[in-house]
């Protein structure tokens, strides 16, 4: 919002104060993640600016990195593993994520304060108890180091983004449309997938991008859960840190960043088109 031509002294400075501080803020927390990336095209096996990078010397530049996360095996296969684990564990929480935002928007439902507590405390308890819980139970049933138990983890950190972003589309969601369904002799699964399904289609869709972030991105449950063969991309990174520090790691880094930045993109433009369908100008 622009400042009012009217505005006095005090006003004026703390319209610009205001901002300023928030520009600070955010390039304190971007600078770190934006650094990453020009270190990336460094020819040099080094994680520091060399001096023909600094006077923006062109033969200071390579690719070399990006090549070597083609080139490697380990990287190649700890792609794969981070997509087929994303893949499928977000597909287990948008659903399951859904249902149980669904069942809790019903007025009727009982004890929906501790449920919803329930379903989101893999968001506040520490990730690190977490993990360990989740380490013996699943060494228990045979699940541990193995990509079906990593599924499963993931699915229980990715739910609670679904249920949280689906139930806040389904606070403006209008339930005269499911009685109107309902009236006209439409069955239950009818009224969900023509009615219900398209208008929260944004929140379900947002949520599911969440979920896969947080899958994509995890790498305390992998450090516990995952074996050799199973080692994800945060994993491989982690390891590559302790074990062998290359600048592959940046480049890697650079192409996360990326795509998260894109997924984030994604899931901005969904919540305009949420409100847009709700009738709510976006800001």
């Amino acid at each position: 919002m622009a400042l009012p031509p009217y505005a006095g002294p005090l006003e004026r400075t703390w319209y610009y104060g205001f901002r300023t501080i928030c520009a600070a803020i955010f390039i304190f927390l971007i600078l770190p993640i934006i650094i990453i990336i020009p270190l990336s095209f460094n020819a040099e096996p080094y994680f520091t600016f060399t001096p023909g990078m600094l006077a923006l010397d062109p033969d200071a530049f390579s690719l070399r990195w990006y090549q070597d996360i083609v080139n490697n095996e380990q990287w190649r296969h700890s792609a794969q593993n981070s997509m087929i684990i994303a893949f499928f564990s977000t597909i287990l929480a948008t659903a399951l994520g859904t249902v149980a935002a669904l069942g809790l928007s019903k007025p009727y439902m009982p004890f929906k304060p501790a449920i919803m507590g329930i379903l989101i405390s893999p968001m506040i308890v520490p990730l690190i108890i977490s993990a360990a819980g989740m380490f013996f139970f699943y060494s228990k049933i045979g699940l541990a180091q193995t990509l079906p138990g990593i599924i499963l983890a993931h699915t229980a950190l990715g739910t609670p983004f679904v249920v949280i972003t689906v139930t806040a589309t389904l606070v403006g969601f209008d339930q005269s449309l499911v009685r109107a369904a309902n009236n006209l002799g439409a069955d239950p699964t009818t009224t969900f997938f023509k009615i219900i399904m398209p208008l929260i289609l944004p929140g379900v869709i947002s949520g599911g991008l969440f979920a896969f972030i947080t899958s994509f991105d995890e790498v305390v449950v992998v450090l516990f859960l995952a074996g050799f063969e199973e080692r994800t991309i945060p994993r491989q990174m982690f390891s590559g840190l302790r074990e062998q520090i290359s600048p592959t790691i940046l480049a890697v880094a650079t192409l996360l960043v990326t795509f998260s930045v894109l997924l984030l993109i994604t899931v901005e433009l969904l919540r305009r088109r949420s409100e847009r369908l709700r009738g709510v100008t976006p800001q």
